[in-house]
């Protein structure tokens, strides 16, 4: 395992779950306080992007970067949570010491 194409795969992984993120927001707000927001435009984006982490972080377990766990918590959690905390979990677990 390559922790530098690992660091790679998760510097693109971890932008588009913060953009993500982002958008999720007014689609929540709008959705819990009926808050007027572009929903067609900015659930668009959203869906656009969930679909665009969970294909990236398969990837990366198809290609043995990381478990199928990655992609399952982004599906499971709608995205961008999943994906963050992924990334967190990953990143803490490349820059532990390796043991004998």
């Amino acid at each position: 395992m390559n922790s530098d194409q690992i660091k790679r795969r998760l510097n693109v992984i971890l932008p588009l779950a913060i953009v993500d993120a982002v958008l999720l927001v007014p689609l929540l707000l709008h959705r819990f306080a009926d808050l007027d927001v572009p929903v067609s435009v900015i659930g668009m984006t959203h869906g656009l992007l969930f679909i665009a982490l969970v294909g990236l972080c398969a990837k990366g377990a198809y290609d043995k970067l990381w478990g199928w766990w990655f992609p399952l918590v982004t599906v499971v959690t709608g995205g961008p949570p999943g994906s963050i905390v992924g990334d967190f979990v990953i990143r803490s677990r490349l820059s532990r010491p390796e043991t004998a």
